[in-house]
């Protein structure tokens, strides 16, 4: 209905049809709750920069303004709204909208272990699958998502039985090939009765997946219509073969004609069939060759260049998309011109250069995939889909030398984390290895004197963020009393409830970054000592900008010593305004607050609406 213009009134009767006998009033004397269930599958722009404001129910304009002008609160300010999302898409609500956020996480570590005692009957097998889950951290930590869960347990209750024999997956590439492999012949001895699939069947089943999966991820479409899937080659009367990796959402609702709607099982799922239909499309010349320039920018180049702008779910202007567009053309005719020339190391190469320069991380699953697919070993596992010009040998050395290279150059610890998991995808465990022998008994005391290269400190965040152990705290003193050290190690302060940061060398970037870190929905930070650190007023604004967002649930902050005056403590009274829920305890001793700042902050100890209990 995207394209029509209908007032709010007009829309909720074409979906309900009880309410025909409403007026305008009965929505102003009632309380009304909507819930708008699966914001990323939502294909309107939801444009709240640039949409105008509407108050009037009777109004007629496009769906997309009823939707921003009813989250905004100038339509019905009364309605309260419920949104679920997965996390990619939250993003497109501007945070003044939300009032409350909660995160469903997944399984916990026992979860887990229930999941697969549940799911397997056999219990002596059922302890055998997860004990090897259990030692691959990269498995172990997937299996929060319960999805991933059911994948590992398919592959592994029949690998792990007497009727198969093989290499027991360890890494993701494996276990979804693996998967794959079993989506394959469940396929065939289902539909077919053969218990050996056709291998040229079987190819053109998967490539249609492939390009399915390929070209939505490429939009940023996780949910797709019987249009897309005629597009990729795929018949709308047999998806249901495709059941295991693909699933129809729902069918007709009321007499309201809406069509079937599909999507994978999970995006993992999509993922790996979009990085094995560009991993194909590379070692096919043929398949390459027999598409124009323009369609083989669309089917490789576009991945790696639209997949990095950092709006990959939110939808830009039209005006925006077509200069964008124009950039994107030309970085995609230089992308084909070095693919189509390239070895498999510069295509992979380039891969790792798109990943890295994707802002939101939408390519860093895929970027694993691909990556591992590249494997020998993989490969054959995959021969059925290969033809035997595509089979090839192929040394990862040069990969894996210029993989650690970006590691060593990157600014960014969260890129970093995905680039050591690649590692892993290439069975490279050597930069891990290098810093596990300061940690081992204790000896993380002995970081002080050691020099480590900026690639090991990324090894060492790494091995402590996959480590078994639960981090309550984290103490920089223990590893070095410096900014870039921190900066390196900021994805284990992301995950600690306490961060112990006093005296040491901290400043402005460090409060940025902080600040920064506050502002995610799955921080688990609850205290930060930041005392004896020259922070300023600049700082403190910085670190304000995350205090006060609906997202922040820091309840300790101390901040003593930090020569911090009027204008920091402004910044601090105006977050507890805005997020007035969490914090409890204040410390602001050994400062300059003057009058103003300690009329202020006082303010907040007398606001019923406050929880701030102990101001120092």
């Amino acid at each position: 209905m995207k394209e029509k213009k209908l007032s709010l009134l007009n829309l909720l009767q074409s979906f309900f049809t009880e309410t025909q006998d409403l007026k305008p009033r009965h929505y102003k004397s009632y309380k009304i709750m909507f819930i708008f269930d699966g914001l990323d599958e939502c294909r309107l722009p939801l444009d709240f920069k640039n949409n105008e404001n509407l108050e009037d129910i009777e109004e007629q304009t496009s769906v997309d303004v009823l939707l921003t002008n009813l989250i905004k609160g100038n339509l019905l300010p009364s309605a309260l709204l419920w949104i679920t999302s997965r996390p990619a898409a939250v993003s497109q609500i501007p945070p003044e909208c939300v009032d409350q956020v909660t995160e469903v996480r997944g399984f916990s570590d026992p979860q887990k272990q229930e999941y697969f005692s549940k799911r397997i009957r056999d219990q002596e097998l059922a302890h055998k699958v997860f004990t090897h889950i259990r030692s691959s951290r990269s498995l172990y930590i997937m299996c929060h998502i319960p999805v991933f869960c059911w994948i590992t347990a398919t592959v592994l209750e029949r690998m792990l039985s007497e009727a198969e024999s093989g290499e027991i997956p360890k890494t993701l590439t494996q276990m979804f090939t693996h998967f794959l492999i079993f989506q394959i012949k469940h396929k065939s001895q289902k539909y077919s009765g053969k218990s050996d699939p056709d291998p040229q069947q079987t190819r053109e089943s998967i490539l249609a997946l492939g390009k399915l999966a390929f070209q939505q991820l490429e939009k940023g479409n996780l949910i797709f219509y019987e249009e897309d899937l005629r597009e990729s080659g795929i018949d709308i009367r047999e998806v249901s073969v495709y059941s295991g990796v693909c699933t129809q959402i729902f069918r007709e609702e009321h007499e309201l004609y809406l069509g079937k709607v599909f999507s994978f099982v999970h995006l993992s799922v999509q993922e790996f069939l979009a990085a094995l239909y560009a991993f194909l499309c590379f070692l096919d010349k043929k398949v390459l060759n027999q598409q124009n320039t323009e369609q083989q920018t669309s089917y490789l180049s576009q991945l790696f260049s639209r997949l990095s702008q950092s709006d990959f779910l939110n939808r830009k202007t039209l005006k925006q998309q077509n200069t964008e567009q124009q950039t994107v053309e030309q970085q995609n005719t230089e992308l084909f011109e070095l693919f189509s020339k390239s070895t498999m190391t510069g295509f992979l190469s380039s891969a790792v250069d798109r990943a890295l320069q994707s802002e939101s991380g939408h390519l860093d699953l895929f970027l694993r995939f691909l990556l591992g697919l590249s494997l020998e070993s993989n490969q054959t596992l995959l021969r059925d889909l290969l033809t035997p010009a595509e089979r090839i040998s192929h040394s990862n050395k040069e990969t894996i030398k210029y993989i650690k290279k970006k590691i060593e150059e990157s600014s960014s610890s969260e890129k970093s984390i995905n680039l050591f998991h690649c590692l892993n995808e290439l069975n490279d465990y050597s930069l891990v290895q290098e810093v596990q022998k300061y940690l081992s008994g204790g000896a993380d005391r002995r970081l002080h004197q050691a020099n480590l290269s900026p690639a090991q400190w990324s090894a060492l965040a790494f091995v402590l963020v996959n480590s078994e152990e639960e981090l309550d705290e984290f103490d920089l003193s223990k590893y070095h009393p410096s900014e870039e050290c921190l900066l390196k190690l900021l994805p284990v302060v992301k995950i600690s409830r306490r961060a112990l940061l006093a005296s040491c060398n901290l400043g402005v970037k460090t409060c940025e970054n902080l600040g920064t870190i506050l502002n995610l929905e799955n921080s688990s930070l609850k205290e930060i000592d930041f005392s004896n650190n020259d922070l300023q007023d600049s700082g403190v604004e910085l670190l304000s900008s995350g205090l006060k967002s609906s997202h922040c649930k820091l309840q300790i902050l101390r901040l003593s010593g930090c020569m911090i005056r009027e204008k920091g403590c402004s910044s601090l009274a105006s977050a507890l305004i805005l997020n007035p829920s969490h914090l409890k305890e204040l410390d602001l001793t050994y400062n300059h607050p003057g009058k103003s700042g300690v009329k202020l902050l006082s303010a907040r100890l007398e606001d019923p609406h406050c929880k701030l209990q102990t101001l120092r």
